[in-house]
C-alpha cells in the first residue's frame, strides 16, 4: 500500500522525508566515519658535521699567507745569523726547516712547488740580511782589505798583483752589483732546493 504522511501527502517508496512538509519518515542510522590510516613518521635525517680541514690556513704560500711569512722570517733570520759559519749548508737547511715548521704549524701537506715557494721566501729574507752586510762592508772598504789580505797568502800574489785590483773593483761602488747578483742566485737556489727537499721528504701532496 502506498504510504501517506501525517499531512496527507502520498509518499514514494522508501522516502526519508515528506516532499510536501519535510517531516522525517524514518530514523537515519548515523554513518560511521572510516578509520584514519595510521600516521607514519619518517625518521629525521642524521646530522653530519662538516668535515674539518686539516689546516688553519687555506691560503697558497705567498707573502699574503701569515703562517708562511712568519716562519720564513724566523728561519731566514736564524739562517742569516749562522751564515758566516756554514754559508752553503745554512742556506740549504733554512729552506728545509722552513717547510718543516710550516707543516708543524698549519698541519697541512705541502707539495714540492709549495715547498719551493716557502724556500724562496726564506731565501729572500736571508739574502736581504746578507746583501746589506756585504754592501756595508764593501762601501766601508773592509771587504777590499779582507780580499787583499787573503790574496797575499796566494802563491802567485807577487807575480800577479792584478788580483788585488780586481778584488777592489768588485768590492766597492758599482762593482758590488756583480757579487750581489751572484749571491742572490746562490742563496735563493739553495733555499728553494732545501724547501723542495723538505716537501718531498716531509710534505707529501697538498690539497
Amino acid at each position: 500500500m502506498p504510504e501517506y504522511c501525517s499531512c496527507g501527502a502520498q509518499l514514494p517508496p522508501d522516502a526519508l522525508f515528506c516532499h510536501k512538509c519535510g517531516k522525517p519518515q524514518r530514523e537515519i542510522a548515523p554513518v560511521e566515519p572510516e578509520p584514519a590510516p595510521p600516521t607514519t613518521y619518517a625518521p629525521s635525517p642524521t646530522y653530519v658535521a662538516p668535515e674539518r680541514t686539516t689546516s688553519r690556513y687555506a691560503m697558497p704560500v705567498s707573502f699574503r699567507n701569515p703562517a708562511a711569512l712568519r716562519i720564513a722570517l724566523f728561519v731566514g733570520v736564524a739562517g742569516g745569523l749562522i751564515n758566516d759559519v756554514l754559508p752553503l749548508v745554512a742556506w740549504l737547511a733554512a729552506g728545509f726547516f722552513a717547510v718543516f715548521f710550516y707543516r708543524r704549524k698549519t698541519r697541512d701537506r705541502v707539495n714540492v712547488a709549495a715547498g719551493m715557494r716557502i724556500g724562496w721566501l726564506t731565501g729572500l729574507i736571508m739574502f736581504t740580511m746578507w746583501g746589506i752586510a756585504f754592501a756595508a762592508m764593501g762601501m766601508s772598504g773592509t771587504l777590499a782589505a779582507q780580499f787583499e789580505q787573503r790574496a797575499k797568502s796566494l802563491p802567485f800574489y807577487s807575480t800577479d798583483p792584478s788580483y788585488v785590483q780586481i778584488a777592489r773593483a768588485m768590492t766597492s761602488g758599482p762593482g758590488l752589483l756583480l757579487p750581489l747578483a751572484f749571491g742572490f742566485v746562490i742563496i735563493i737556489c739553495l733555499s728553494m732546493a732545501g724547501g723542495a727537499l723538505g716537501a718531498k721528504s716531509l710534505g707529501g701532496q697538498s690539497r
